[in-house]
C-alpha cells in the first residue's frame, strides 16, 4: 500500500508541477534542444527518490493505521514531503537541468531549489519518524543500535549542531562557487553530481539544525545562524550581480538572448533576493513560534 501511495503521489505531482514551471522552456531564444543534462545519473536519481518516497508512504500508512490519521506525522508533513520530492525532480530531472548546463542563472535557480526549497520541506516532513515506522521491529532495533555507536552519534551531533551545520553549509556554497570548480563541474558528470550532493546534504544538515529533531523548538542560536547565512549568501549574490565582468564562462550557446555578464547578474540576483528572502521567512517563522501560545503536543511517543 505504501509503495502504491508513493507512486500515486509522484504521478499526480510531477506532470502538473513540470507544466507549471517549464511552460516557457522552449523560448525562441533557446538555440539548443532541451535534452537531459546527465542521462546516466537521472535513472539512478529517479529510482532513489521513488524508493525513499515508497518507504515514507509505507511508514506513514502504518503509523496512521495504528495511531490515527495526522498523529505523529501530520497531513501537512506528508504534503511537505511530496512537495519536496517534486521540487527535487523539477530541479534535477527536467528541462531546467538541461538549461542549467548552459546558463549560470538557470544553474543558480536549480541550486536554490535544492537548498532553500526542497531541503527545508523535507526536513519539516519528519522523514526519520516515517522511515522508522516503515521498518520491521527487528530492523528498527538494529538501526537504533547503530546510531548509538559512539562514532556515529558523535558525527550526527556534530553535523546537526547549529553553528557547525551553518559553517559546513557556508563552506560548501563558497568553495563550489570558485570559478575553477564551478566550471569543472559543468564539464564532468561525477563532479557535477558531487556538487549537487554537497549543496543538498549540507542544506539538509543546516535546516535540520534550524528546525529538525524531536522537539521542533528552535532557539535563539537558530535565529542567529539564519541571519548569518542570509548575510553571506546575500554577499555572494551581490558580488556576482555587481561584478564588472563575467566570472563564469558559458558552457555553450547563450540562452534567452543573455550575454554571459547579464546571465551572471541574473543568477546573482536569484541568490541575493529570493534566496536571501527564504532565510528571512524562516527567521520570522521562529519568532512567530516564540510568540504563539503553547500547544499540547500531539506526537506519538
Amino acid at each position: 500500500m505504501g509503495g502504491q501511495l508513493g507512486a500515486a503521489l509522484l504521478r499526480l505531482l510531477i506532470p502538473g508541477l513540470a507544466c507549471a514551471l517549464f511552460a516557457g522552456a522552449c523560448d525562441a531564444h533557446v538555440v539548443a534542444p532541451l535534452v537531459p543534462a546527465h542521462p546516466g545519473f537521472e535513472p539512478v536519481l529517479v529510482a532513489l527518490l521513488a524508493a525513499v518516497s515508497a518507504l515514507y508512504a509505507r511508514g506513514v500508512s502504518r503509523l496512521w493505521r495504528k495511531a490515527g490519521v495526522g498523529r505523529g506525522v501530520r497531513v501537512a508533513d506528508a504534503a511537505c514531503f511530496a512537495l519536496g520530492i517534486a521540487v527535487l525532480l523539477a530541479a534535477l530531472v527536467s528541462p531546467l537541468a538541461a538549461l542549467a548546463d548552459r546558463s549560470f542563472s538557470m544553474h543558480m535557480i536549480e541550486h536554490e531549489m535544492l537548498m532553500v526549497v526542497a531541503a527545508p520541506l523535507l526536513v519539516r516532513a519528519r522523514p526519520l519518524e516515517a522511515w522508522a515506522w516503515a521498518l520491521s521491529a527487528e530492523t528498527r532495533d538494529r538501526v537504533f543500535r547503530l546510531t548509538r555507536a559512539p562514532v556515529v552519534a558523535w558525527f550526527w551531533r556534530s553535523m546537526i549542531a547549529p553553528v557547525s551545520a551553518t559553517v559546513v553549509h557556508a563552506l560548501a556554497l563558497w568553495i563550489w562557487h570558485a570559478p575553477v570548480l564551478f566550471v569543472a563541474a559543468l564539464a564532468s558528470e561525477p563532479l557535477h553530481v558531487l556538487q549537487h550532493v554537497c549543496f543538498f546534504a549540507s542544506a539538509l544538515a543546516f535546516w535540520w539544525a534550524m528546525f529538525g529533531g524531536a522537539t521542533r523548538n528552535p532557539g535563539p542560536i537558530s535565529l542567529a545562524c539564519l541571519f548569518a547565512t542570509m548575510l553571506h549568501t546575500s554577499a555572494l549574490g551581490a558580488l556576482l550581480t555587481l561584478a564588472p565582468s563575467a566570472v563564469y564562462g558559458s558552457a555553450g550557446p547563450g540562452v534567452f538572448g543573455l550575454t554571459p555578464l547579464q546571465d551572471q547578474q541574473l543568477g546573482g540576483l536569484v541568490m541575493w533576493v529570493p534566496g536571501g528572502l527564504a532565510y528571512v521567512v524562516a527567521g520570522l517563522a521562529i519568532v512567530a513560534h516564540w510568540l504563539a501560545s503553547p500547544r499540547v503536543s500531539r506526537n506519538v511517543r
